[in-house]
C-alpha cells in the first residue's frame, strides 16, 4: 500500500463488514453471524461503502471475501423481504452495488467458509476466483419463500454446467450442492480444508500479487467484460421481473412463512 492513511481509510475492526489490509490484500469479512450474515440495507450499504474506497486506494492487489461464524452468506434477510422496500436499484446493476467485481480493478477471490444461499450466490458469480471450505454447501431458495430467481442464475449461467443450476433455481430449498459437488459443476475452483481456508485465500492472492499489476488488471478486465456484454440485457430484465413480482401476494406470504416457520399459503393460478 502507498500510505499508513490509504491503509486506515480500508480497515473496519467492528459493524457488519470487518476489513483489513495483508500485504496488499483487502481481506473481507461478513460479519452477520447471528443471522448467517444475511444481506439487509446496512450490510450492502456498507459493502458499497468498502468497495467505493478500495476503488480509489493505489498498491491494492486483491480482494478477499469470506463470512463470520459458520455460514458464508444467508441471501437475503427474511426480514427484509417481508416488508416492502424502499430503496431498490433502477437498474440490475443499481441493485447489485454492494458486490466488488464492478468497482474495483483487482482480482477479487470469495472464500465460502459454509452456507451459500440465494442472495449469497452473487458473490460467488461476482468474484474472479472462488474457493470453498470442505464444509460448504450451495443453494437457491428463492422459489421455496415466493421470490423470483433471476439475477444469481444468469451470473452463475457463465460459470456453473446449466442443468445443476436449474435444478437448484427451480427446486429451491429442496435442492443443494455440497463443496464437492460444486467443484464438480463449476460453481466454485477448489475445495479445501476448513481451517485452511482463510490462509489458502491469502495465498493465492499473494500468488497474482506476484504478476505485473497491469497486466492483471487489463486481463481481467477483458474476461470480466465478456461476461458483462453476454449478460446485461437480461439482467435488467430479469430485475424488472423481480420488481413486478414484489406486488404478488406470494411475495410477501413467502418471508412472512418463514419468519412463523409454518408452511406457505401460495396463490393459486
Amino acid at each position: 500500500m502507498s500510505s499508513e492513511r490509504d491503509r486506515a481509510d480500508l480497515e473496519r475492526a467492528e459493524g457488519v463488514v470487518l476489513s483489513r489490509v495483508i500485504d496488499g490484500t483487502l481481506l473481507v469479512t461478513l460479519n452477520r453471524p447471528q443471522a448467517a450474515n444475511a444481506l439487509n440495507d446496512e450490510l450492502m450499504d456498507a459493502l458499497a461503502s468498502l468497495w467505493r474506497a478500495a476503488a480509489g486506494t493505489p498498491g491494492l492487489r486483491s480482494v478477499v471475501l469470506t463470512g463470520a461464524g459458520k455460514a458464508f452468506c444467508g441471501g437475503a434477510d427474511a426480514g427484509m423481504l417481508s416488508a416492502p422496500r424502499t430503496r431498490v436499484g433502477d437498474t440490475a446493476a443499481a441493485e447489485l452495488d454492494f458486490l466488488p467485481g464492478t468497482h474495483v480493478e483487482v482480482p477479487v477471490i470469495a472464500a465460502v467458509n459454509g452456507a451459500c444461499a440465494g442472495g449469497g450466490l452473487h458473490f460467488v458469480a461476482d468474484a474472479d476466483i472462488c474457493i470453498a471450505s470442505s464444509a460448504a454447501r450451495f443453494l437457491d431458495p428463492h422459489v421455496s419463500v415466493g421470490q423470483v430467481s433471476a439475477l444469481e442464475p444468469l451470473q452463475l449461467r457463465l460459470r456453473m454446467r446449466p442443468d445443476i443450476l436449474t435444478r437448484l433455481v427451480l427446486l429451491g430449498r429442496y435442492e443443494s450442492l455440497s463443496a464437492e459437488q460444486a467443484e464438480r459443476a463449476g460453481l466454485v475452483s477448489e475445495v479445501v480444508d476448513p481451517a485452511t481456508l482463510r490462509d489458502r485465500g491469502l495465498e493465492l492472492a499473494g500468488m497474482i500479487a506476484k504478476n505485473s499489476p497491469e497486466a492483471v488488471r487489463l486481463s481481467r478486465r477483458v474476461l470480466r467484460t465478456f461476461d458483462e456484454r453476454r449478460i446485461a440485457t437480461d439482467l435488467d430484465l430479469g430485475w424488472e421481473l423481480i420488481r413486478r413480482h414484489r406486488s404478488h401476494p406470494d411475495a410477501l406470504e413467502g418471508p412472512a412463512a418463514f419468519l412463523e416457520k409454518r408452511p406457505a399459503r401460495w396463490t393459486q393460478q
